[in-house]
Formats: structure tokens, sequence, C-alpha cells
């Protein structure tokens, strides 16, 4: 079960980490394939499991020809 749905445009995207500078692409290349691997975060409006929504920053890894995986909320922004 999802812990919280992505409801609004996706804003303020910053690039954390490529490549090897992530401490996990060994997982993810032997989890999903590989793939020049990228760690992102961006700002956006979710709405959680009990139905509130609130403004978060949320981390994800993506590669190209894969696409985006593993959505992580790090904290509330409101």
């Amino acid at each position: 079960m999802k812990s919280f749905e992505i409801i609004s445009e996706i804003t303020e995207i910053e690039m954390i980490a490529v490549g090897s500078a992530i401490r996990d692409v060994a997982r993810l290349r032997k989890q999903y394939g590989l793939g020049h691997w990228r760690k992102l975060k961006e700002v956006a409006m979710i709405r959680l499991a009990n139905g509130r929504i609130r403004r978060a920053e949320i981390h994800w890894y993506e590669a190209h020809g894969i696409g985006r995986k593993e959505f992580k909320r790090k904290r509330y922004l409101d």
C-alpha cells in the first residue's frame, strides 16, 4: 500500500546524485536494470493515506529507459 499519492505538478526538481555517487546504485541496477541512474528531489502536493493533503519534499531514483522508481516522502514543507 502506498503511503501517499502525488496530486499536483512537480516543481523545484533538483538532482542530488548521479551514477556511482548514489549509495544504492548497485541495488538499483540489480533490481531494475542497467541505466544512467540519478537521484532527484522535488516539491509537490501529496495526498496521504488518511486523506490529508500536504506540501512535501519527495525523493526518487530515475534512469533513462527505466523510468522513475521508489518515491519517498522526506519532509513536509507546510
